[in-house]
């Protein structure tokens, strides 16, 4: 009797078989691309990422939130530290918590410095990143490769995700939406082999998705529509509810991880003082405005024109909301209705509803009553419904067929054209401004930040109308009589100025910007004493804003209260290193002490961050006139006079250096 051998032409692994994925719910007569079909499509998405979002890689940083996530932010501008680390994972700071988020910003900072473009361009490269793995995903888990394509070119190129790729402070939404697919991916690895490791990658992966925003908390719902399709674990003819139980508890881990990164969310907003209450805003308007905003961005998605950064919160009419809800039910009753034959389209649909619910208003957050960056995962069910569903329903329409997709091509073309246009918006805050003002003039927050802006670029008179604009919508809106005041105080009318900075703090009494701009104009009246009050009282409610400790040690030093002034600017100091103007106050405190070597080190460090300080050249050179160090004294006060010819006491000094040495 022959011993067995092994057939020819055939190979046997030594790993556990994988299970083969169930057939798709498309048409099995789409012919399997090519390797080089499936290269050229991922490299026309790459093509396609770089025409729309090039121009951003010149762009620097905005002063809309960029300075709380990385320009300002003194953790995260020290790059990658151990104190840096822990407090990365600190509740409460921007009133958020996505520890991921600080870490791949810190990170940036360790690699690039402060240069503006590479964060930028971290943030292209992780969009680039997830159009590639959204494409991948679906195909491997389809093999219709030309539908995998659509919805992977539309997620790349679609306008309303601009806002996600093009502002850095939004690295959030690309950072987590990678770990969305990293789970996807890996969740599908686990479905064709259910080992232990290859779960334990799945709750990793997602417990770092949740690190980097906590939006990802509806993924574990997403993992059971994908178990319905195009996975087939889960089929709506399967009256056998045990097969849906098994699937349930399967995640109860991933549902586990989300309550948690919840709570922590919750405790974070409620700190920041972010989320707004029922008697400010109650649910039913809560309640009406996620309706209308369901079917908005729904339209937003079909025709993405006037989109801008802040859609300012106002309570829909209730034929809007009528119509919103019928909107949404019809659509919900045809997906069901079609759900069994068509099971993508309630997949893509719920995907849709159910991935947009933590941002959809009913936890009110800030003022907004919707924005365009809170679209990056959810167009992904609306895409899948456009790639899937239309050709279901043009079967056996070659003509038709044909049609639609050249119409596919001229749209996506369209879209790139027109995601590029919206890119140039957020060039710099004064565009982005000037587009939301002209596109929306009723938003008051809107004209306040273009007034803001206009500031910035010494523009006194036009920040006025726009206030004064804004304070024609809104009267009281604390931020922009705060603004308005100053540009008073710029102009020179202080006592206007206080009037303004006054009405900000009845509007909003912890304002802690508010009583730190009073206690300015105060301390300009020769009102120390208040003005030493107004920073306190912001301190009280801000302790770590480093300018108002810079403020406050001003106001002191007026006093002649010399070391509590120079606590105050160690303190702006602590909290904010690369600060040239308080190095230079501090100088200036210790040289009246006669600690002359300590007030030459803090002038040094001044100049290296900013060599066009005039008073701190002037100032180190009369340190060291003290310490007979004459050509040195010279130097700086030539310097001082090179930026601020006009300095008639810089001129003396320079006069009495150039005698004695």
């Amino acid at each position: 009797m022959e011993k067995s051998r092994k057939p020819v032409g055939r190979t046997v692994s030594r790993r556990k078989s994988e299970t083969a994925l169930p057939s798709e719910f498309f048409p099995s007569n789409e012919k399997p691309p090519s390797s080089k079909t499936v290269v050229l499509v991922l490299l026309v998405l790459v093509l396609l990422n770089l025409i729309i979002y090039a121009p951003s890689l010149h762009f620097g940083f905005l002063h809309y939130d960029d300075p709380i996530y990385v320009s300002e932010n003194v953790e995260v501008f020290q790059g990658l530290t151990w104190h840096g680390l822990l407090w990365a994972f600190n509740l409460g700071y921007a009133a958020n918590w996505h520890p991921l988020t600080w870490l791949s910003h810190m990170l940036d900072v360790q690699l690039y410095g402060m240069v503006a473009e590479r964060h930028h361009l971290t943030n292209v490269l992780l969009h680039v990143a997830n159009s590639l793995l959204l494409f991948w995903l679906l195909y491997r888990t389809t093999r219709a490769w030309h539908r995998s394509a659509v919805v992977a070119l539309l997620f790349a190129v679609h306008p309303l995700h601009v806002e996600s790729v093009a502002w850095i402070a939004e690295r959030k939404d690309v950072l987590s939406a990678l770990f969305w697919m990293l789970t996807l991916h890996a969740y599908v690895r686990y479905v064709r082999q259910p080992i232990h490791r290859r779960r334990l990658a799945v709750l990793v992966i997602f417990a770092l998705g949740l690190m980097a925003k906590p939006m990802l908390v509806t993924l574990p719902f997403v993992l059971l529509l994908f178990d319905l399709w195009p996975l087939g674990r889960l089929s709506l003819n399967d009256s056998r509810w045990r097969v849906l139980q098994q699937l349930f508890f399967e995640k109860i881990p991933l549902f586990v991880l989300s309550a948690i990164s919840s709570i922590f969310t919750v405790i974070a907003q409620w700190r920041g003082g972010t989320v707004q209450n029922f008697e400010m805003l109650p649910f039913s308007q809560r309640a009406a405005n996620a309706v209308v905003s369901y079917v908005l961005y729904i339209a937003q998605t079909l025709w993405p024109k006037n989109l801008i950064a802040y859609y300012y919160y106002e309570p829909p009419s209730m034929s809007l909301v009528v119509i919103s809800v019928l909107v949404l039910a019809s659509v919900s009753v045809l997906a069901i209705q079609f759900a069994k034959r068509y099971p993508c389209l309630l997949v893509g649909w719920i995907w849709y509803l159910c991935t947009l619910l933590p941002v959809i208003g009913l936890i009110q957050v800030g003022s907004q009553s919707r924005a365009d960056r809170y679209t990056y995962v959810p167009l992904i069910g609306l895409f899948i419904i456009a790639a899937w569903g239309v050709p279901q329903f043009l079967e056996n329409r070659r003509r038709l067929s044909i049609g639609v997709g050249i119409a596919a091509a001229v749209l996506i073309c369209a879209l790139t054209a027109l995601a590029r246009n919206q890119v140039g918006y957020w060039e710099n805050d004064l565009l982005l401004w000037q587009h939301a003002v002209q596109t929306a003039p009723g938003n008051c927050f809107a004209q306040t930040n273009l007034g803001t802006s206009l500031v910035a670029r010494g523009d006194l008179d036009a920040a006025i109308d726009q206030y004064a604009a804004a304070l024609r919508i809104k009267p009281n809106s604390a931020e922009t009589h705060n603004g308005l005041g100053t540009v008073l105080y710029k102009k020179g009318l202080w006592h206007e100025a206080a009037l303004q900075y006054g009405e900000a703090l009845r509007i909003k009494p912890r304002f802690a910007e508010a009583h730190g701009n009073m206690g300015i104009v105060l301390g300009t009246l020769g009102k120390n004493e208040e003005a030493t009050a107004e920073f306190l009282d912001a301190l009280k409610i801000d302790p770590q804003k480093a300018e108002i400790h810079y403020d406050l040690g001003f106001s002191l030093a007026g006093q002649g209260k010399a070391n509590e002034a120079i606590a105050q600017y160690k303190k702006a100091l602590e909290i904010k290193p690369l600060y040239p103007e308080a190095h230079t106050e501090l100088g200036n405190a210790l040289l009246l002490k006669g600690e002359l070597r300590d007030a030459i080190e803090h002038y040094g460090k001044a100049l290296e961050m900013n060599p066009e300080l005039a008073n701190a050249h002037n100032n180190l050179g009369l340190a060291l006139m003290s310490q007979k160090r004459f050509k040195e004294a010279i130097f700086h006060f030539s310097e001082a006079l090179r930026i601020n010819p006009d300095n008639v006491q810089t001129q003396r000094n320079l006069e009495m250096a150039l005698k004695i040495q």
